[in-house]
């Protein structure tokens, strides 16, 4: 299902990458997939390296407030 336009985008910046250097950077700011059954399990779901929405550790990343000019950047490219 497709993120509504008139939903808030959120992000988090990754401070962990151990275990999936090709599919995280450190210090990149990666678009959060709003996933509840995820966060129950101490998981968050970002659009990471290859452009699809993957599970991490939730402990992997720290959310960002973006300015709206730059939310407006960044585009839904995966579903949840």
């Amino acid at each position: 299902m497709k993120q509504p336009s008139t939903a808030r985008k959120r992000f988090a910046v990754c401070v962990e990458n151990e275990g999936y250097p090709a599919s995280l950077q450190r210090w990149k700011i990666y678009q959060v997939i709003p996933d509840r059954d995820a966060e129950r399990h101490h998981q968050i779901r970002v659009i990471d390296e290859s452009g699809e929405d993957y599970l991490y550790p939730s402990e992997y990343f720290r959310p960002v407030d973006l300015p709206a000019n730059l939310r407006g950047l960044y585009r839904v490219e995966a579903v949840a």
